[in-house]
């Protein structure tokens, strides 16, 4: 055939005309004959223009694509005419409806493909209704047939993976379309080689699915909200008055006097439920919910045809058939296959710039995501209405938690004010620190240490004070207390939740199966060789899975190895470093070893912990992924346990070290503990390792929110961003005319970064609290600092789920899950370690051992000299003793070290004296007698505080009877027709019986 010649033909009837047709059309958005709307099978007026039907149905002609290009069809001029017409994606608000500017889009399938030369000339935006759809899916050519096209120049041939996901594409679209929903597709966007399939629910599907879902929605019925009464109501309305200012401007945030009573959907009683507006009656999250539990159970399964004759060809068909199933629930599998490459439903609209339509994006960047509020209230209520339940009840629970927090951090700051207001006038640390005693100490390290007087450590022994003091005894009791009241706080506002939300009877289900499982089981049910058909009763066995089972707890075993590794190598940095500086001949260097030591070796446990943190979270993940858990929610569990379990120890070891392990196997002068033959263990400070424990769990705290938690949240988002805004800008500049028109909906969307689940959320959250919780004997100002942290945090979460995330799936559910747990577990933990830390890190219990049982006078004088124990510096050992025995300018013949042993002078020199099994014996009193008296307490405030508060109860059970009154009202009317359509009968029959009397 010529070239110039204008080749005309009959589109054949197995070639798939939509979004997914053969290559040789791929850009045409146009048929000839005829460009006038009619209506089509439906009802519904469409424009023939992006008709979908094949065009043997409607005997049309399509123009050769190269011809056109031929003849001179030029494209400026039709740009020309078409900015003259009226805007096509104004009417369908830029990507938020069709094209027909009428049906909603609810959900968005993108996917990437490979476009001809000629399809950047003239590319193509397709609809597809549900009449159109079914007769493509009728019509599409058989897998592995290609429809033979009349065309002068041959084609390249096509990439076979690319077809395969293109059939799977549009097997599974079609699926969709038989269960109900309208498909649209747009290939001419800016963002060359992407498709997106815009999904729509009409009515009769979203009401079918609510019905099959059991979503509780709003009847006609309302009631009123009980109120309080008398000085009840008067404090609540002084406490709104005051509170108005924080209050944010919602309509969702103002207290309620009535409700809407609320029940499962169904379609046989529409009439009961308030649907006077069926455009609002479904919102946006409820209608995304909706599609994605279509999107999750359609099955996309490869065309069922036979590709031979004979038994053994078609045992091989079937085999194939198998092998290339998508997966049961399709969109979970064809997304980890690739086929599509993101689902995810829009967000309603615009949050900044000109003109904006107002939405509940837009309300919540200025009314919640924005750091100029951080003063006010969360909107929950509009949290939930936008992303769901489950995203709703981890900022409500946030907000509680930080509510919380506030009196913990007024405690805190009593506390440690109490400490600086009797620094001066502690016994012990004015001892240690009057040069008058001139108490000569054992040298730190062999040889290159020498002799040092006492009252060097008196900035630590005051400094110690402000977080040593009987004041942080009674913190530790009112932390635990604390942890228990926030437990049941959050308990009760969880049902004031669920019963505002319309929760209080929902009960989850069995989740889909993952895709991978259901990989694994098909590839299970492939290697046995049966002769019937029972694939689907196959399932993942312990046996399947127990070399998944080893991998985990070797590599568990060994990150925690690797963890205590680490934490073993920064002792010996500290050890070596000591020592070094030690040799420093200035006095003020050497005054200032401990405390450049213990700063440099915690900002290495940081860098380390912040750099595990992120290596641990993807082994975590890994592990996770090869157990191959049969739904998301075991994966999420197990998950969840292995990444706390690793960030815990990885978090907490060098913490743990300090606190319980620093200066106890130390040994005495003239027989220390060493490692490795060479470096000697190290002691606490003469004040005692809770100062030190101090530093390191604020530093490491302090610089987790700050590094971790907040600027690589606010970084990284940025800096891709930035990085996108580059290529964007980039791209305009080369293909100036593609970028003038405004982006679609679902493009801005895409370029946004998916959401990945809320456990690092949680996790950060969860680790702040063993920070607040566990150790708060030693640091009361924790609390405080969480505060601050959780202030911004809230606002920078909010403004990264408005602003940088794309929308997420709403998901149902009435609890934190298994965080509760994790809770709960932490607030014993904490019981146990705050006492252990009480008895054994700090001075407290051998303070009161030596007032009630040392002291002459009943005073702590004397109280140092009591703890210190005595050696003669000649029983050192060879090579031990300080080779400047004259440093501090005079002879030493006995120095002192800290411990309960025997003087040089006993019978039994250096051997545990009875002072310290009585002190021993006191610090395992107080353990076992505070742990227990906090348990029962914590018990208590437990078993006193119901976990339904009792006006929840009560208008929970005024709904029950309010429906039970609703369905015997809607019984006795039908009654009352029944008997109606009765009397008229009996009329009629009455009337018929004088008719024929006559």
């Amino acid at each position: 055939m010529d070239k110039d010649e204008i080749h005309l033909r009959r589109l054949p009837a197995a070639a798939p005309w939509g979004p997914h047709g053969d290559s040789e059309f791929h850009g045409v958005d146009f048929l000839p004959d005829d460009l006038s709307e009619a209506p089509d099978e439906t009802g519904m007026r469409v424009n023939k223009k992006y008709s979908c039907l094949p065009a043997e149905e409607k005997g049309i002609h399509i123009i050769n694509i190269r011809a056109i290009e031929d003849i001179g069809y030029d494209q400026h001029e039709s740009t020309l005419l078409n900015s003259l017409s009226k805007n096509p994606d104004a009417d369908c608000k830029y990507g938020l409806y069709f094209r027909d500017g009428k049906r909603k889009v609810d959900y968005i399938l993108v996917y990437h493909y490979k476009k001809s030369s000629s399809g950047r000339a003239l590319a193509r935006r397709t609809h597809h209704n549900d009449t159109s759809a079914r007769s493509t899916k009728q019509d599409h050519p058989l897998p592995g047939k290609s429809v033979q096209l009349e065309m002068g120049e041959s084609e390249p041939p096509a990439d076979s993976h690319e077809d395969d996901k293109r059939f799977r594409r549009e097997e599974y679209e079609g699926n969709l379309v038989e269960a109900g929903l309208e498909l649209e597709h747009d290939e001419d966007t800016k963002i060359h080689g992407v498709g997106f399939v815009k999904i729509h629910a009409p009515w009769n599907v979203l009401c079918r699915e609510a019905e099959f879902l059991k979503l509780k929605m709003p009847t006609k019925k309302m009631y009123q909200i009980n109120q309080t009464h008398g000085l009840l109501k008067k404090i609540n309305s002084v406490i709104q008055k005051i509170t108005e200012p924080i209050q944010p401007k919602v309509a969702e945030h103002k207290p309620q006097t009535v409700k809407r009573l609320s029940y499962p959907f169904s379609r046989e009683k529409q009439h009961l439920f308030d649907l006077s507006d069926r455009d609002s009656f479904f919102d946006s999250k409820t209608r995304s919910t909706i599609v994605y539990e279509i999107l999750k159970r359609t099955t996309c399964t490869k065309a069922k045809y036979s590709m031979g004759k004979g038994e053994g060809r078609k045992k091989e068909t079937t085999l194939l058939n198998k092998r290339r199933k998508c997966g049961k629930y399709g969109i979970t599998s064809l997304l980890a296959n690739g086929v599509y490459s993101a689902a995810y439903p829009l967000h309603d609209g615009d949050y900044e710039g000109e003109n904006i339509e107002p939405n509940d994006r837009k309300l919540l960047c200025e009314e919640w995501a924005s750091y100029g509020v951080f003063y006010k209230y969360q909107p929950i209520d509009l949290v939930r209405k936008y992303f769901g339940e489950k995203i709703g009840l981890y900022f409500a629970w946030l907000g509680v938690y930080t509510q919380m927090l506030i009196p913990a951090s007024i405690v805190g700051i009593i506390v440690f004010l109490y400490g600086c207001a009797t620094v001066d006038e502690n016994i012990p640390s004015m001892e240690m620190c009057d040069q008058r005693n001139n108490i000569t100490m054992c040298p730190l390290c062999d040889r290159t240490c020498s002799y040092w007087k006492m009252s060097s450590a008196c900035a630590t022994a005051r400094a110690s004070h402000l977080f040593d003091n009987p004041a942080t005894v009674f913190f530790s009791v009112f932390m635990a207390l604390w942890a228990a009241t926030f437990m049941e706080h959050w308990k009760r506002k969880q049902m004031r939740l669920n019963y505002r939300w319309d929760l209080t009877g929902f009960e989850e289900e069995e989740d889909h199966p993952r895709a991978e499982y259901e990989a694994k089981v098909l590839e299970k049910s492939l290697r046995k060789e049966h002769k019937h058909k029972e694939t689907d009763k196959e399932k993942l066995t312990w046996k399947d899975r127990f070399p998944a089972y080893l991998t985990n707890f070797v590599g568990i075993i060994f990150m925690v190895g690797l963890t205590f590794a680490i934490v073993f190598g920064v002792i010996i940095y500290r050890i070596s470093t000591a020592a070094a500086l030690a040799i420093s001949s200035t006095p003020s260097g050497r005054s200032s070893v401990r405390v450049t030591v213990t700063a440099t070796a915690v900002i290495i446990n940081l860098v380390v912990i912040i750099i595990l943190d992120e290596v641990y979270g993807c082994i975590a993940r890994w592990l996770t992924q090869i157990e191959v858990p049969k739904t998301d929610k075991n994966f999420e569990e197990r998950l969840i346990f292995k990444a706390f379990l690793l960030k815990f120890v990885n978090a907490y070891t060098p913490i743990f070290y300090v606190a319980f392990f620093k200066g106890r196997f130390v040994g005495r002068p003239g027989d220390y503990v060493y490692i490795f033959h060479s470096f000697r263990m190290e002691e606490c400070a003469p004040g005692g390792c809770l100062m030190e424990l101090c530093i390191q769990l604020s530093i490491i705290m302090l610089g987790k929110q700050l590094i971790q938690n907040n600027l690589f949240e606010i970084g990284i988002p940025k800096m891709k961003k930035f990085i996108r805004y580059m290529k964007l800008k980039r791209r305009r500049s080369l293909d100036h005319e593609e970028h003038i028109k405004k982006k679609q909906r679902y493009e801005v969307d895409y370029n946004l970064e998916p959401f990945a689940g809320l456990t690092p959320e949680y996790m950060e959250m969860i680790i702040q609290f063993g920070f607040v919780t566990l150790f708060v004997a030693s640091f009361p100002l924790a609390p405080l600092f969480a505060l601050l942290n959780n202030i911004i945090e809230i606002r920078l979460d909010a403004k990264k789920f408005v602003t940088e995330l794309r929308r997420p799936v709403a998901v149902r559910a009435k609890d934190i899950g298994i965080w509760y747990n994790i809770l709960r577990g932490i607030g014993k933990l904490a019981v146990i370690i705050n006492a252990f830390v009480i008895s054994f890190t700090s001075d407290f219990i051998p303070r009161l051992v030596y007032l009630y049982m040392y002291s002459e006078n009943g005073t702590m004088h004397g109280f140092v000299n009591h703890t210190l124990s005595s050696f003669n510096v000649s029983d050192f050992q060879a090579g031990t003793a300080p080779n400047d025995p004259m440093d501090l300018g005079y002879e030493v013949q006995i120095c002192r070290y800290k411990d309960y042993r025997e003087p040089p002078w006993s019978e039994n020199k250096y051997d545990i004296s009875k002072d310290f099994w009585a002190v021993l014996a006191a610090r395992l009193a107080f353990v076992i007698v505070f742990q227990n008296l906090v348990m029962f307490m914590s018990d208590f405030v437990d078993w006193i505080i119901p976990d339904i508060p009792k006006d929840i109860s009560q208008q929970i059970h005024k709904e029950k009877v309010l429906m039970v009154e609703v369905f015997m009202r809607e019984e006795q009317g039908k009654l009352q027709m029944l008997e109606t359509w009765k009397d008229k009968d009996k009329k009629k029959a009455t009337i018929w019986d004088r008719l024929e009397e006559r």
